[in-house]
């Protein structure tokens, strides 16, 4: 584990309006949360779509033709090459919104969420079998607890 403080730059762009979407700040936060004890710097860049701009990249990318809550791209460095560049995060604002409001969530708790859970994914960490789907819940679920924010899989 990586101890000290986290040097986090992150830039945001927005693809729509920003009404009912978290702020920057918000977004540094988490995803300053996500890489306290795994690394000390982070470059991110976050941009935050809509529905129609979420599917393209979606089909694009995992020939899948909807749009889907949060896509997680890890930056590709070549061999040799050490710099601080995480990847790119891309969150579709109208799906997040759906899924808060049909979860019983706060808009704000499932953006922190998936911000987490995407900045885990740019970091190495994945949820292809259930073994690891259980190591990687487990790390979001404390470090949003960290963040003041309930579990995000506890089902009523």
């Amino acid at each position: 584990m990586t101890r000290g403080p986290v040097q986090c730059d992150i830039g945001v762009s927005y693809g729509l309006s920003r009404k009912s979407v978290p702020a920057p700040a918000s977004f540094k936060r988490w995803a300053e949360a996500a890489c306290q004890g795994r690394i000390k710097r982070a470059d991110i860049a976050i941009r935050v779509v809509d529905a129609p701009e979420g599917r393209r990249l979606n089909q694009h990318y995992r020939g899948k033709d909807y749009a889907t809550n949060v896509l997680s791209f890890p930056a590709e460095l070549p061999e040799g090459v050490r710099l601080p560049l995480l990847g790119d995060l891309v969150i579709c604002a109208p799906v997040v919104a759906k899924e808060a409001a049909d979860q019983g969530k706060s808009l704000s708790a499932h953006y922190a969420h998936l911000t987490v859970h995407g900045v885990l994914h740019l970091l190495g960490l994945d949820h292809e079998n259930p073994r690891e789907a259980e190591a990687m819940e487990a790390i979001e679920r404390g470090i949003l607890a960290e963040l003041g924010f309930a579990d995000p899989y506890l089902v009523d």
